[in-house]
């Protein structure tokens, strides 16, 4: 039976990059050798890592506009980190907007003063603060884009005259935005773009080298860019698989392409939850991700029915986070609109049944 797979990270990835990457496994480049035990320093992997580095900028629009794309590893949680540690230098704005906000705050709060500028908490995350006020003297503003236990993403970036700092583990290469606007991105590749273990980081050159304190060489970015993300051994197999599927998005129409497919994925979910009496979405109506629609059965009775039924329809990975509850549609560029369509399938079903 087809799999459909809704799995909030590591998630689903195109099939045709699964095969090229197990077979660069056995044998990469005809070389006889696997990719997982050629040296990281061979002109094979160092065409690999420059190759993802630049079309990572392609992608985004942001070539030979002074920006650098490194591929490091610890994940997003190592970024809240990294980017306190060669940004902070008294004081940063942070826009708390769930788990993941809450972490960086908490990380940040090592090397300067935290200003939390706008929170949601209050209604649990479940939308998007607005008309917040930025106070002078911040360093840079720290957002996440998009939020995927609760379901939010901002639709509006805002623009700035200090340095604007971006998690967009969630939400990478989905929908176009105008990059420039910000000063560092950093996104976990395994939700959009490959298997865990790598994280993108692209960064405006010209923002480092500010702050007064020492930095450890593994958490600088002016190393690793120097280094061109090769400083240490790279994970090369999160960051082949990562080329893969910068390619593939590059051949099915880029951002732009996935874009239209994801709003036709998000209208059709959504436009279930709001028309079946059934189910009720968690996330304010305007503040919708259309990566991960987060909804409720409005009838507790009906929750062993219908696990049974997405398990029926070949269903994975669609139960809420923990903290929310409830389920969670993760639906990233390479899920297709045919999958959407069979939990919708499945949740008219559930209300023809009731």
């Amino acid at each position: 039976m087809k799999k459909h797979n809704f799995s909030a990270g590591p998630s689903i990835l195109p099939q045709e990059v699964l095969k090229q990457a197990s077979d660069a496994v056995l044998n990469f480049n005809n070389s006889g050798l696997s990719l997982l035990e050629i040296s990281h320093r061979s002109k094979d992997f160092v065409d690999v890592m420059e190759e993802a580095r630049e079309l990572a900028l392609q992608l985004l629009g942001l070539e030979g506009k002074g920006y650098k794309a490194l591929f490091l590893q610890g994940g997003a949680s190592m970024q809240f980190v990294m980017a306190a540690y060669n940004l902070l230098e008294n004081k940063a704005g942070y826009l708390n907007t769930g788990t993941w906000s809450d972490k960086a705050i908490k990380e940040a709060k090592l090397f300067g003063d935290v200003v939390e500028v706008a929170s949601s908490k209050d209604k649990n995350f479940n939308y998007i603060p607005k008309d917040y006020a930025i106070p002078s003297g911040l360093d840079y503003l720290h957002i996440t884009t998009n939020n995927t236990i609760f379901g939010t993403q901002l639709k509006n970036i805002p623009a700035l005259d200090i340095p604007l700092v971006a998690d967009m583990s969630s939400d990478i290469f989905s929908r176009e935005l105008d990059f420039t606007k910000f000063d560092l991105i950093y996104a976990g590749a395994q939700k959009n773009m490959g298997p865990a273990g790598t994280t993108l980081v692209v960064v405006r050159e010209d923002i480092l080298g500010k702050v007064t304190r020492k930095i450890p060489a593994m958490l600088d970015y002016t190393q690793h860019i120097s280094k061109g993300s090769m400083y240490n051994t790279p994970p090369v197999f999160a960051v082949y698989t990562s080329l893969l599927t910068l390619r593939w998005l590059k051949e099915n129409g880029g951002i732009k392409g996935a874009e239209e497919n994801n709003d036709k994925k998000a209208t059709l979910i959504y436009s279930e939850i709001d028309l079946n009496p059934l189910f009720t979405g968690f996330a304010a109506l305007e503040d919708r991700s259309t990566m991960n629609a987060t909804f409720n059965l409005t009838e507790d009775n009906l929750k062993e029915t219908f696990d049974t039924m997405l398990k029926e329809a070949g269903i994975s990975g669609v139960n809420g986070h923990r903290s929310v509850g409830g389920y969670r549609a993760s639906m990233y560029n390479a899920l297709s609109l045919k999958s959407v369509g069979t939990l919708v399938d499945v949740m008219s079903e559930l209300e023809r049944k009731a």
